[in-house]
């Protein structure tokens, strides 16, 4: 039989063995664990770099049009220049402030809008959860592109426009999850600890379940972001997005420049190679997150 000094000299080695993890240790843990996740982050902190220091590392004003025109790619133009001799690596970086600007404030719009309607519908129920289902049942019904198209066709398509007609688009997905992760959370011992000291639904809703569902949220806006940047480009491919001459992605895609494509393919290479990486990025960034952040998955 062990001896009482003999367990407690066991204890205070095994408590002095043990040392927690420093949040460095963690952190590379971590990125040993999700590879991609960390490919994904190097290119949103690369965009976020490129697109705050545009008018630093940019060669050229994105607008000029003093080159020769279809210059193929060459030490002074490393991305060469398109059919109204602007310099494309300038127009790529500053394309960026554009995808950025649009993708953050849309994807805010809508994940804030989708939250509160989500988190109102899932805890209240009834009658409002039905009314507020129905209007995203509605929403849904329309391909986001679709939804998008009408919404520029009413509102128009200036940059602030634009943002929210994306944020719009967002709105009726963050709302689904959203409603989801509460119906699930409302029925929690700790909601009804609250409510049986008088807490209100007000109180409930935003000081107790919200700060316990932001993890899901958090995921989808980041994956968000990329669907918001190529929505952006696609009606600027459609000529229905960012007005010239701002730079923008899917602008220098579309219109006559793809009469020119055939004979000078980097106009639509590095434009188009830019928007792939970007998309990709926040793609892989909000997998690595929702692996990171959700328990059921974190163990694997």
């Amino acid at each position: 039989m062990t001896s009482a000094a003999g367990t407690t000299s066991l204890s205070l080695e095994s408590q002095v063995a043990y040392t927690p993890p420093s949040r460095m240790r963690k952190y590379l843990r971590i990125a040993r664990q999700q590879p991609l996740g960390v490919f994904g982050l190097l290119v949103v902190i690369v965009l976020v770099l490129m697109s705050a220091s545009a008018s630093v590392v940019a060669p050229h004003d994105p607008s000029s049009i003093d080159f020769e025109s279809l210059t193929s790619p060459n030490a002074a133009h490393p991305f060469g220049t398109d059919d109204k001799g602007r310099d494309i690596l300038s127009r790529v970086i500053y394309g960026s402030q554009t995808s950025l600007k649009v993708g953050l404030i849309a994807t805010f719009i809508g994940t804030v809008g989708g939250a509160l309607i989500g988190l109102t519908s899932g805890y209240f129920g009834g009658i409002m959860d039905s009314l507020l289902q129905r209007l995203m049942d509605s929403l849904m019904a329309f391909p986001t592109i679709i939804l998008a198209l009408i919404m520029v066709a009413v509102f128009g398509n200036s940059v602030s426009k634009l943002m929210l007609v994306v944020g719009i688009a967002i709105i009726p997905g963050v709302g689904r999850v959203m409603r989801g992760v509460v119906l699930a959370e409302k029925h929690s011992l700790y909601i009804e600890a609250a409510r049986s000291i008088g807490a209100g639904s007000s109180r409930i809703m935003f000081r107790h379940i919200l700060p316990n569902v932001l993890a899901p949220i958090i995921v989808i806006a980041t994956s968000l972001l990329g669907a918001a940047i190529l929505v952006e480009a696609s009606l600027s491919f459609l000529g229905l997005g960012t007005p010239p001459p701002t730079p923008s992605w899917g602008a220098d895609l579309s219109g006559n420049a793809r009469k020119f494509f055939p004979y000078a393919p980097w106009m639509a290479i590095f434009p188009g190679l830019a928007l792939s990486m970007v998309v990709l990025g926040f793609n892989l960034l909000g997998d690595a997150l929702r692996d990171v952040l959700d328990p059921r998955l974190r163990n694997r």
